[in-house]
């Protein structure tokens, strides 16, 4: 009698449960794509210079800004590098174009020990190092 019920209970399970399934979405691989140095340095530095932008400005999250070049990188002897990037923050109204200079030091991991640790003794991190309003 038991055995009976759980038949039949399994197949009632069976029978008004539908079956899912799941088609997943496949990525395009990218074939042949060309990146630059400065992509990759923007893409580094891009979040780090967005929060300090909208600091400048006082606007949200939707402030527009503009990635226009960079302008020198030096490398320091803590095994870091400072990036000086020029932007271009428009106007709500496109006749007054701000162009702003960002100095950004990136601090790469000094975790190799192939690293002179006397002078490197830092984690990963970006920082803001000078903010300067080129246009008035």
């Amino acid at each position: 009698m038991v055995k009976q019920c759980l038949i039949l209970f399994g197949l009632c399970l069976f029978t008004f449960t539908p079956m899912q399934t799941v088609k997943a979405e496949t990525v395009p691989e990218l074939k042949n794509s060309y990146f630059t140095t400065e992509d990759i340095i923007s893409d580094l530095v891009f979040p780090t210079i967005d929060k300090r932008v909208i600091k400048e400005y006082g606007g949200d999250e939707l402030f527009g800004w503009e990635w226009q070049r960079i302008v020198g990188i030096k490398y320091n002897n803590n095994h870091s590098y400072d990036v000086a990037v020029r932007i271009n923050i428009p106007s709500k109204n496109n006749d007054n174009v701000k162009e702003d200079l960002v100095k950004v030091r990136v601090s790469p991991s000094c975790d190799s020990g192939k690293i002179n640790k006397q002078k490197c003794n830092h984690g990963f991190k970006i920082e803001i190092v000078d903010y300067k309003h080129l246009s008035q």
